[in-house]
């Protein structure tokens, strides 16, 4: 089991840039690809953005493309979104999570989950 810590959220305004990380610790030796979701209020958790396990390769969200880029540093069990041009509805938790399912966006295929960490985007 992979245990994750987001951090890195906070209240920004719109336009503005984020940085959101996400600590992986116990049995990272996988090499799992991973990803980030959202959640806003009332909403249903949504795909934002996917990256394998070497980090080579990446997928996003459609409506989300150009906006955020996503990463990780296997050598310190990081990831990371950084997050431009924020937009009100952008404003949600953000949660990291592992997966072995390569190119999916469906929140059942990831496996082991961050607790979240709330973005907050003033207009």
């Amino acid at each position: 089991q992979v245990q994750l810590v987001e951090s890195g959220g906070g209240l920004v305004q719109a336009g503005g840039s984020l940085r959101l990380s996400c600590a992986a610790s116990g049995r990272t030796g996988g090499t799992y690809a991973m990803g980030w979701f959202r959640q806003a209020p009332g909403k249903e958790r949504e795909f934002v953005a996917g990256i394998s396990g070497s980090g080579q390769n990446t997928y996003y969200a459609d409506s989300l493309k150009g906006r955020f880029t996503i990463s990780r540093d296997n050598a310190k069990n990081m990831m990371y979104l950084q997050m431009n041009s924020l937009e009100s509805e952008d404003t949600a938790v953000y949660y990291c999570a592992t997966t072995w399912v390569w190119g999916t966006h469906q929140a059942a295929d990831f496996d082991s989950w961050g607790q979240g960490t709330q973005v907050t985007v003033s207009s």
